[in-house]
């Protein structure tokens, strides 16, 4: 997400260097390229209009720190705005209301919004161990009830069944009522979409919000939609008293333009993004995190959270004491290190998190998680002593490894060589040779760490 548009805002910032300060003429220069790659990355003119004008009067009116280059100093009033931009803060879900909670969503139809909900049903129990049901109210769309059931039974939430012979009101109504003798402490409503916005489909979604009175109503988004996404957001703001938004499918979208317009037309904030296809794929959205990461400087603070709930603790102090141990780095070791970063999304939702620290542009279309699907597949076709003992694999053990996972021997020779590397980089961090390197790298890392 946002890649597009922080390629262009760092060329920007490159074309001020050796720039004394920042002036009338060399602002300006910059805005051009600011806003045409706000308008590439499908922001709403409007929006443009309102961000570059902040921004310009900002910048003029901006003293230049003996510590900060003129770019350095115009990226500070950037980030700013976008955070101002997207909403200056954090607002979480209000749930503070006598259970259960109703949460009702609603979106076009192909948003995304059933399997949402099976994320949020998930992020709800794991991250605030609230207990969770889920209704479908969509009447219309073929096999949409047998969806959500599924998606339930994948989240471990509670499903309230429904059948396209009910109205959804009744439907709503008759979760709501179990929902209470069961004291659940949330009820997710799934409504049913449309192709577009008409009529019908607001006057059934104003029926059900006045029989719900829902403690959260949240708009379900395709990001990759663009600024159409902003202007569905606003249609449906017209008829329900949204609270919130969920933009999905950002995880395709490179633009990153729906983030930037929905809060400035519709005035409601952006509450959750739609990462992956997963279940897990669902990230608050954080003004200042994302403001970083569309600026190139990354976003260490989700890494670390997503660090936290994702990586086996035991396993980690095992590693560590064997390489202390004197024991070498093997491919189990190596296949663990990988299942470890799948569960935090992947090679691409890492790099999206980490900062540019001058990464070349194509360097994460490069780095896909093909790659470690097949390094995994490898290692899984080799015998348990070659993953204990990777000098073993010469030419017929090659051989039957690539057979066996269906690659090419090149593939088997990349991956031991990369294997070789990292246990001699493990062994050299285990002889303290890490605090060494990130002495030596100081000069290239964000200002801040503790080197």
């Amino acid at each position: 997400m946002f890649d597009s548009l922080s390629q262009r805002l760092s060329a920007t910032v490159k074309n001020l260097r050796g720039q004394a300060r920042l002036t009338e003429e060399n602002v300006g220069d910059a805005l051009r390229e600011v806003r045409l790659a706000l308008l590439e990355a499908d922001v709403a003119l409007s929006v443009v209009r309102d961000f570059t004008k902040a921004v310009r009067e900002r910048a003029l009116g901006q003293d230049v720190l003996q510590s900060l280059t003129p770019g350095q100093a115009l990226i500070k009033v950037v980030h700013d705005e976008l955070v101002r931009t997207m909403g200056a803060t954090d607002e979480g879900l209000a749930l503070n209301v006598k259970p259960p909670a109703v949460v009702m969503v609603a979106g076009l139809q192909g948003s995304g919004k059933t399997t949402t909900v099976g994320k949020l049903a998930r992020w709800l129990k794991e991250r605030t161990g609230k207990k969770v049901m889920v209704v479908s109210c969509d009447v219309y769309r073929p096999a949409a009830i047998e969806q959500l059931q599924t998606v339930a039974r994948q989240v471990g939430a509670d499903f309230h069944p429904s059948d396209p012979s009910q109205h959804p009101v009744a439907i709503a109504e008759g979760a709501l009522a179990q929902a209470r003798t069961q004291f659940k402490d949330v009820l997710i409503v799934d409504t049913a979409g449309r192709l577009h916005v008409d009529a019908d489909m607001m006057s059934e979604v104003q029926a059900l919000h006045a029989a719900l009175s829902p403690a959260e109503t949240l708009f379900v988004v395709d990001s990759m939609t663009g600024q159409d996404a902003a202007l569905s957001a606003q249609a449906f703001n017209d008829a329900l008293p949204l609270t919130g938004v969920i933009l999905t499918k950002v995880d395709g979208d490179a633009r990153g333009g729906a983030a930037l317009s929905v809060r400035h037309i519709t005035g409601k904030p952006i509450k959750f993004i739609g990462t992956g296809e997963k279940t897990g794929a669902l990230e608050v959205f954080h003004t200042e995190r994302i403001a970083s990461r569309i600026l190139g400087m990354g976003d260490v603070l989700t890494l670390v959270e997503d660090a936290q709930r994702n990586v086996d603790k035991n396993q980690a102090e095992r590693l560590a004491r064997k390489l202390q141990a004197g024991k070498s780095f093997n491919f189990e070791d190596l296949r663990a290190q990988l299942e470890q970063m799948r569960s935090m999304g992947g090679v691409a939702a890492l790099l999206d998190k980490l900062p540019g620290m001058g990464l070349p542009q194509n360097f994460k279309a490069q780095s896909g998680d093909g790659d470690v699907t097949r390094m995994i597949a490898i290692i899984d076709s080799m015998t348990r002593k070659e993953r204990r003992a990777p000098d073993l694999i010469k030419g017929s053990r090659k051989r039957r490894i690539a057979a066996g996972s269906g690659t090419q021997i090149q593939d088997v020779n990349r991956l031991l060589k990369q294997q070789t590397q990292m246990r001699k980089m493990m062994k050299k961090f285990s002889k303290g040779g890490m605090q060494k390197m990130m002495r030596g790298m100081k000069g290239r890392l964000p200002p801040g760490m503790p080197f």
